[in-house]
């Protein structure tokens, strides 16, 4: 990977830190001498990246919080805050992507992908705004990354609802620049393709899953790694810099 100085001093904050682009990206980030705060659900996957980010010299705090409570994600904050202070890098990476058939009415998995992967994201940036447009005022350089996919874009059966779920946090993303841009803070929305992360181990539709590895054996996989490469690119520009959307694609992928 390559050296990103300028991400040395900053104060991260990334989602779905526990696996696949979220642990890998903070990893990265550490690497490169940021301070990262890992949230996630999952104490003991944090337990252990951490673990291996001090052991590689970085710094890392575990944050275990789950991004659909509100008073989850208030104690995150206030954890965050005191350990390191105001973020000025926010990763928002936790979805989740459960395909059905839309005549099977599962709303119980349209609620959960809706409240991760809109509500959820909102939440964290919620929490973290002032915290940026802070930053950007002193003259500092502050990214909001939001971690979408081509799935805005695509059309897939049986993924309508997911797919809408990152359509609307595409269309977020631009929103958001004409409130924060103007104040100097960064958006990027990053759009993966097909990535090797444990995003298809949610679903429980065998036949879907099945589906999906024949697409991704097809087509290949992105890493993690190289998923997080982009995102420490994109953040370690000049802070009058804004890569603001970036699709990340396997060259096979159409």
């Amino acid at each position: 990977m390559s050296s990103y100085a300028a991400l040395a001093g900053r104060t991260a904050v990334v989602t779905g830190a526990a696996s696949g682009m979220g642990e890998a990206t903070a990893r990265l980030l550490a690497t490169n001498g940021a301070r990262v705060a890992l949230l996630s659900r999952r104490r003991d996957r944090l337990d252990d990246l951490a673990a291996k980010i001090v052991a590689d010299g970085g710094q890392a705090l575990v944050v275990p919080v789950d991004v659909t409570d509100q008073a989850s994600v208030d104690a995150a904050v206030a954890a965050v805050h005191e350990a390191y202070g105001p973020a000025d890098l926010v990763v928002n990476n936790a979805g989740v992507m459960l395909p059905n058939p839309i005549d099977d009415g599962r709303v119980d998995e349209w609620t959960r992908m809706i409240d991760t992967n809109i509500t959820g994201a909102l939440r964290i940036i919620r929490a973290f705004t002032a915290d940026l447009v802070a930053a950007a005022a002193e003259g500092r350089t502050a990214d909001l990354v939001n971690v979408s996919s081509i799935a805005a874009h695509l059309t897939f059966p049986n993924y309508a609802v997911y797919s809408a779920t990152k359509a609307a946090l595409t269309h977020l993303s631009a929103m958001l620049r004409t409130e924060l841009g103007p104040r100097d803070v960064r958006i990027t929305n990053i759009e993966p393709g097909m990535t090797d992360t444990e995003l298809g181990g949610h679903m429980d539709n065998a036949a879907l899953a099945e589906e999906l590895r024949g697409l991704q054996e097809a087509v290949g996989s992105l890493s993690s790694d190289e998923i997080a490469d982009v995102i420490a690119f994109v953040t370690s520009r000049p802070r009058h810099v804004n890569l603001r959307q970036v699709m990340v694609l396997p060259t096979r992928q159409a």
